[in-house]
């Protein structure tokens, strides 16, 4: 869904994807970073530990250009 996003808005898309296991960990938690799964856009969390529908990431998108 994220590359498909990115091609359609004309933005840059990164992707972080992890064993699920690593992400528990205290190295990650010190990051400051979301729990996984998790999507940001800047430094806004859109969602944190739970799934969001393509129609709500694309208007949060369409919101910040």
């Amino acid at each position: 869904m994220m590359p498909g996003l990115g091609e359609k808005f004309g933005i840059e898309v990164q992707v972080i994807s992890k064993p699920r296991e690593e992400y528990a960990t205290e190295p990650y938690s010190r990051l400051g970073l979301p729990g996984a799964p998790a999507i940001m856009i800047g430094e806004e969390v859109l969602v944190e530990k739970a799934d969001i529908s393509e129609d709500k990431l694309d208007s949060a998108i369409r919101r910040q250009l």
